[in-house]
């Protein structure tokens, strides 16, 4: 994706953690600094690192000001990773933000449909977007909490200049 291009909507065949079971949309997070966490929940970095990372953000931030979107998507050992092994998950992780799962390619390609449209290398990602909705990072692998930081930061500071 394009620095600060807006990204195609996301293509989710079930929220979960979502509040008052109304999904976010991209539109709906629109005012708000976004980080969407692209993950698989056998990736050892997403466990390791981009999940911690992901909570972290979502704890340390209010929540109107930066949103944290989890994107389950599951592009190897599909069988494993079901929707009730995710709730399982989210659970014992205590993983409270909303998460999507990616909606599977019909074509029977292994690639889910959000990570195809998004350009996604593989899990980790972390895509994080600024208020107006443009896409401002996008990261494949680990990132250090310093750098994904520093650009919240960055577009929070942004988005007060903005405000009228």
């Amino acid at each position: 994706m394009i620095n600060g291009a807006l990204p195609p909507p996301w293509d989710i065949e079930t929220w979960l953690n979502v509040h008052d079971d109304v999904p976010p949309t991209l539109e709906s997070l629109r005012g708000s600094v976004v980080v969407v966490h692209a993950f698989q929940m056998l990736c050892p970095g997403c466990v390791s690192h981009g999940l911690p990372q992901a909570k972290a953000i979502h704890e340390s931030f209010p929540p109107g000001r930066v949103q944290v979107i989890g994107l389950h998507t599951v592009f190897e050992h599909h069988a494993a990773m079901g929707e009730v092994a995710l709730r399982a998950f989210l659970h014992e992780y205590r993983i409270r933000f909303p998460v999507g799962i990616d909606r599977p390619a019909p074509s029977g390609n292994p690639i889910p449909l959000t990570m195809q449209a998004w350009g996604l290398q593989g899990t980790p990602s972390l895509v994080i977007m600024d208020a107006r909705g443009g896409v401002r990072l996008h990261h494949f692998g680990r990132l250090d909490d310093l750098r994904a930081g520093a650009v919240i930061g960055q577009l929070l500071a942004e988005a007060d200049a903005m405000a009228p």
